[in-house]
């Protein structure tokens, strides 16, 4: 086996050369990549002193493509780049920049030279190795990454399924992703669906919703009979709901400034177009009836459980019912008794304060249902795979060209889009794949036909209506809970335990309650702990409203509120003492009543995307 390529500096060219521009009486350019980006320099007709938007970083470039022109006499190949830069006021938008070898009089040279950066440029965009002093060819690059997409199109106040046509879909296919799309119907479709998959044809389950659909993946990953190798089967969120709380800790995780809505979710998809994952831990939750579910997020009880599902009625306004929830949660400022038990960590942080403030941002496809398939078959009975699919770009083609100019990503797949390229006199450029289409796509899907408005999707007889992200039944099977007793049991020693009046309790595992709430600043997806946050009971109103702010940046620990406690612990146990209150888990409510929970280190695998995406 040959030793792995050495370590590049962030400012090392890896290749450098000068392209024409597409049309083709554009300016020249010169080109440099590195391993963090794009430098691009105008060499005619005029050089630019100081290039403006001449360095794209890679943080900002989902994929990128070769083509040829459909002229026999031009012998150029092209090489175009898909990027979403930020704009002044920090929004995210769509351009592709195309660039034309011609350094050689013949095509063959051409397209060799085009190959060569977009296959240089895909292995950093996908954490690949180059070779450290072959030649770099197309061969390199292994096949696609496979995807089941799971939409939940109830989900974002009905928008999700918009949102995934008009922004994921397009980014995934510039990225030469395989996937599959499927929308969920019902409540607990998702996990039914995970139940019954065949693993090893996937190389990734991503969830378009809120964080309720995610929690039903997790839970139907672990509620298999083979659910040791089911739970390690990577899985991604996109935030396409109003709870985005994973997202935003995703975001954090990339190196993204905070944003919310549609910036939330390209930066989101940037990192899913550019691979990459690390173990997710996992909390096992023992509800009062005995029954078990596992949870990514969060367990709450208290102010944040009230404001939860008080703003269910407020679900049309999107994330602002969280808004409207606070401010009525507030005016009705209630205080729980209760008994918190827990088994503290060791070697766990001493001090919640984080190390860096986090600055404040502000911030379709449908498919006709499919006829059912038998039960004997897989239950991907309404999806699309590598479908050419329209997109909502405006056509750009030449003159004399009747068809809409194809982008296709590296393998050759993905979906149609209206033109890119084009000028006047200028013909349309074909597209040039780097490899062929990837073969044995998982699970042939039946190709549906497009429609313009959201498919209907019949409820079955007997099931309740559809609804968002509500969390499952109980897990039958997944890892035993070692570090706990039986919850009617005494817990042995090692544990603290204290009884006070609660405004609120709060454990949470990764660093987000909300897209814009930073609840824990230094949790990290693996740092096998569950984060304990309580507020006593004593507090004002407006001292409980700064720290809701200050959350916002992730500084309220900074406040030196004295009714604000935190512990990192390994397990821990909540006993209510007051009869009524609301008890949620990731979000959703369950049962009232005792409550114990362990961490689970690692159990699960998310797509993260690389770390420090931006500069």
């Amino acid at each position: 086996m040959a030793p792995p390529a050495p370590l590049l500096a962030a400012s090392t060219p890896l290749l450098h050369g000068e392209f024409g521009s597409y049309p083709a009486r554009g300016p020249r350019f010169a080109l440099t990549l590195t391993p963090q980006a794009l430098h691009i320099q105008r060499l005619r007709p005029k050089p630019e002193a100081r290039p403006r938007g001449g360095l794209v970083p890679l943080a900002e470039v989902s994929g990128c493509c070769t083509l040829r022109s459909c002229s026999p006499l031009d012998s150029a190949a092209y090489f175009c780049i898909y990027t979403y830069q930020r704009g002044r006021r920090g929004a995210r938008r769509r351009a592709t920049r195309t660039f034309r070898a011609d350094g050689a009089a013949a095509y063959e040279e051409n397209r060799a030279e085009a190959q060569r950066w977009a296959t240089t440029l895909t292995c950093l965009l996908r954490g690949l190795p180059l070779p450290g002093d072959g030649e770099i060819t197309p061969e390199l690059l292994p096949r696609a990454p496979r995807l089941l997409l799971l939409v939940n199109p109830f989900g974002g106040r009905g928008l999700a399924w918009q949102m995934c046509k008009n922004h994921v879909l397009p980014m995934i296919s510039e990225a030469g992703l395989s996937f599959n799309l499927i929308q969920t119907e019902r409540q607990n479709h998702a996990r039914e669906l995970v139940q019954g998959l065949s693993l090893s044809e996937w190389d990734g389950i991503v969830t378009a919703s809120g964080d309720g659909l995610l929690y039903e993946v997790l839970n139907g990953l672990l509620d298999r009979p083979d659910w040791e190798e089911a739970v390690k089967m990577p899985v991604g969120i996109l935030p396409c709901g109003s709870g985005n709380a994973l997202a935003g800790a995703v975001n954090q995780h990339g190196g993204f400034a905070p944003a919310l809505g549609i910036d939330l979710l390209l930066n989101c998809s940037l990192l899913l177009c550019r691979g990459g994952s690390r173990p997710l831990d996992l909390l096992s939750v023992t509800l009062a009836s005995g029954s078990r579910c596992f949870s990514f997020l969060s367990v709450a009880w208290g102010f944040v459980s009230d404001v939860d599902i008080q703003s269910e009625r407020f679900r049309a306004l999107g994330s602002t019912r969280f808004t409207l929830g606070t401010m009525l949660g507030l005016a009705t400022l209630h205080t729980y008794r209760g008994r918190l038990s827990y088994l503290p960590a060791t070697g766990g942080p001493v001090s919640p304060t984080p190390t860096h403030s986090l600055p404040r941002a502000k911030s379709e496809l449908t498919l006709a249902p499919e006829p059912a398939l038998p039960m004997a078959h897989s239950p991907l009975h309404r999806s699309v795979s590598d479908l050419p699919l329209p997109m909502p770009q405006a056509a750009l083609a030449s003159p004399g060209s009747p068809e809409p100019l194809p982008i296709l990503s590296l393998n050759g797949g993905g979906p149609e889009l209206a033109g890119d390229w084009g000028g006047a006199g200028d013909a349309p450029l074909s597209p040039d794949p780097l490899l062929p289409s990837p073969s044995g796509s998982p699970r042939a899907a039946v190709r549906s036909p497009i429609t313009e408005g959201p498919p209907e999707i019949p409820v079955p007889s007997g099931l309740p209506n559809p609804c968002p992200d509500v969390p499952a039944a109980a897990s039958t099977w997944g890892p035993p809970d070692h570090l706990l007793p039986p919850l009617s049991a005494p817990l042995p020693p090692g544990w603290v335990t204290m009884e006070e009046d609660f405004v609120l309790l709060l454990a949470i595992s990764p660093s987000h309650l909300g897209a814009d709430l930073v609840a824990a600043p230094h949790a990290r997806f693996d740092d096998g702990l569950v984060h304990l946050c309580w507020v006593r009971g004593g507090i004002s109103r407006a001292t409980l409203l700064r720290l809701f702010l200050a959350m916002e940046r992730g500084s309220h620990f900074g406040l030196g509120c004295p009714q604000l406690g935190y512990a990192a612990a390994r397990a821990f146990r909540l006993e209510p003492l007051t009869p009524r209150g609301v008890l949620t888990v990731d979000g959703e409510q369950v049962e009232y009543g005792p409550v114990q929970a362990q961490i689970h280190p690692g159990l699960g695998t998310l797509l993260t995307g690389p770390p420090g995406g931006e500069p």
